[in-house]
């Protein structure tokens, strides 16, 4: 059965600083703590490919893959795949923003299927992206919301 999570987060911060933040594709590694790089390979209008590596995993593999994120600023959502995707049969992203009374609220919904090579189900992977994008999640609305109160 495929795998499908969804998980959000409320960031005291305007919308606006949130979408900025967290759509500069070659800050990530300085806005996530599991990238190591990221290389834009193509950009047209919204659409932007580019190619994510990780730091190695604790038995040293280091992954990487190439991905598609268009962004639509005006309905605040960004729908991301991977093209290359390696371990997934496939991998959908879909980036979520609203404004809320006290900042912002960003939302991350993933729809995947595993390969059945893959070191881990589609039950495994549910668990690993619930747990790391709570990680994920905090680290960004941190960053985020220290910027915020230095631009106060």
């Amino acid at each position: 059965m495929p795998g499908h999570t969804e998980n959000e987060i409320s960031i005291k911060a305007p919308v606006d600083l949130v979408w900025n933040m967290t759509n500069d594709l070659e800050r990530w590694p300085q806005l996530f703590s599991e990238y190591a790089a990221v290389e834009v390979l193509s950009r047209e209008g919204d659409r932007t490919t580019f190619r994510l590596t990780m730091h190695p995993d604790e038995n040293g593999k280091v992954w990487s893959w190439v991905s598609e994120r268009i962004t639509d600023r005006e309905s605040l959502t960004v729908q991301a795949r991977r093209i290359e995707p390696g371990p997934f049969h496939h991998m959908d992203i879909r980036w979520e923003y609203s404004e809320l009374p006290t900042g912002s609220r960003m939302r991350w919904i993933q729809d995947f299927a595993m390969n059945p090579q893959a070191p881990v189900d589609d039950a495994g992977m549910t668990d690993m992206i619930n747990r790391n994008s709570r990680v994920q999640m905090a680290l960004i609305r941190d960053k985020v919301e220290k910027r915020a109160a230095a631009m106060s």
